[in-house]
């Protein structure tokens, strides 16, 4: 059993950098020593997620997420213990979720929209990490990453942009930049931040 293991909170808006950047700090250690607990995982069932004034679902809202079970999971891999989740499917009947396993490790990795929103889950973090972007590079890789990986119209996706993401960002995640210990900017390139990040993590091991 691991003692106090560090827990680090990585936020941004969508199409900020996340997972890219997350990828970048994942590599650069063992499976012994990191894990990675998603906000992803914790979305409500599709009934429990709200429509806007045109019906559309709208997965930008904090409600949307079990934040309750994210901060319980998250507290339980504080104290050493291991934690199974099914795996989010986003609402795909046809798709068989898997069971996600977390093995409390040295270095934790929190990440997700709202992971300083939510005090349940923001009072855990030992290190608050947010990924900065311009709107117009933010909605540029959202079009192609939307386009590409799921098959969304520009209208829709510029809709989505307009209605739900930036007011989510405005309202729930940009309020919370001044609580991080560190900012990134990724407008080009974010490799010098990671190398200090990474070089920092490897300190609490």
């Amino acid at each position: 059993m691991i003692n106090k293991p560090f827990i680090v909170g990585i936020t941004g808006g969508s199409a900020s950098g996340k997972t890219s950047f997350l990828k970048g700090v994942l590599n650069a250690f063992t499976h012994e020593q990191i894990c990675l607990i998603s906000q992803d995982n914790y979305y409500r069932g599709l009934d429990f997620i709200p429509r806007d004034e045109n019906g559309i679902h709208n997965f930008d809202l904090p409600q949307t997420i079990d934040h309750e079970r994210f901060a319980e999971h998250l507290h339980q891999l504080h104290t050493g213990q291991i934690v199974e989740t099914p795996e989010y499917t986003f609402n795909n009947p046809n798709a068989v979720a898997r069971t996600l396993r977390y093995q409390p490790t040295p270095i934790i990795i929190v990440e997700g929209l709202f992971v300083f929103h939510f005090p349940d889950v923001a009072a855990q973090l030992d290190l608050k990490v947010f990924i900065a972007a311009k709107n117009k590079v933010k909605l540029d890789r959202r079009i192609i990453r939307d386009q590409n990986e799921r098959g969304l119209s520009i209208d829709m996706i510029n809709y989505q942009w307009e209605n739900h993401v930036r007011p989510a960002y405005r309202d729930y995640v940009k309020p919370h930049k001044a609580e991080a210990d560190v900012v990134i900017p990724n407008n080009l390139h974010y490799q010098k931040g990671l190398d200090v990040l990474i070089a920092y993590l490897k300190t609490k091991l």
